[in-house]
């Protein structure tokens, strides 16, 4: 998995020196670079190795997705949304540059991960089939819907099927995306795979409001007790403490069921369970 990350690192470097100098070419390898646990480009590659794939063949559609999600928590940060200060440890994009030079950073991101994929050298049905999975799954359908609930209940209380809803889409659609995205290339158990990423996602979502009333902002990397702040319904906020942690450990017995039902090496999805189970930001 380190060596997974460094690769990763290693060719987004490489793609973000392509586009035009200036401040939005900056603004983006700052956001970008800023670190990051490069979960979702991690989980295409694992489990394409998982199967018995190279998975360096892939490492394009790999950055293409990680930069989706630097690209959503750019636009995240705004004044508009979260008005967050810190991010990866650093200043929000917004807050090293200014705010337009962060609003276009995050739609440079978005269309270039359009075009890694499509200039990849992988065959040309795949950069269809990934790339429209990838941007079905980011979309208004997707992603960016579950930011919009995901505001609309920052002034309303969500029960707890709302609340799932919420980030079923917000959190859920781009983790389970690179698992089923794997499930394309490989030709078999996509819906399987669908699925372990949409339990994952909701576990790695109810971790997130765990860590933000248990966790500081130097751990965190970004401004602990946000959500509090700007009136999230949260699981913490509906559940409590102790029952957000008891379904997180369920979700997380949950993906250990639905990776021993897959035909791949189970070894390798286990060790990335194991590493999103312990994280601490």
């Amino acid at each position: 998995m380190k060596q997974m990350i460094e690769e990763i690192n290693s060719h987004l470097e490489i793609l973000l020196n392509k586009p035009k100098d200036g401040a939005v070419k900056e603004a983006m390898k700052y956001s970008v670079m800023a670190g990051g646990k490069r979960l979702r480009p991690v989980l295409l590659l694992s489990a394409l190795k998982a199967y018995g794939y190279p998975y360096q063949e892939y490492l394009d559609v790999a950055c293409a997705i990680e930069m989706i999600h630097t690209y959503s928590l750019i636009h995240d940060d705004l004044p508009a949304m979260d008005n967050d200060d810190l991010r990866r440890g650093r200043p929000t994009c917004h807050k090293q540059f200014d705010e337009a030079t962060a609003i276009l950073a995050g739609d440079g991101l978005l269309n270039e991960a359009m075009n890694v994929i499509m200039q990849s050298s992988i065959e040309d049905h795949l950069k269809v089939q990934l790339a429209s999975l990838l941007f079905k799954s980011s979309g208004a359908s997707g992603m960016i819907y579950g930011q919009q609930q995901d505001m609309y209940y920052e002034n309303h209380q969500a029960s707890l099927k709302e609340l799932e809803d919420i980030h079923h889409y917000k959190t859920g659609c781009l983790i389970a995306a690179p698992l089923e995205m794997a499930g394309i290339v490989v030709g078999k158990e996509q819906e399987a795979l669908r699925t372990l990423g949409f339990h994952l996602g909701l576990a790695f979502q109810i971790q997130d409001d765990i860590l933000d009333v248990t966790s500081d902002s130097a751990t965190l990397g970004k401004t602990a007790g946000s959500d509090i702040e700007n009136g999230k319904s949260t699981y913490v906020s509906l559940l409590g403490l102790e029952k957000s942690r008891e379904y997180a450990n369920e979700l997380f017995k949950q993906c250990l069921e639905d990776i021993y039902g897959m035909t791949c090496n189970h070894g390798i999805m286990i060790d990335l369970l194991e590493k999103v189970i312990k994280r601490v930001n």
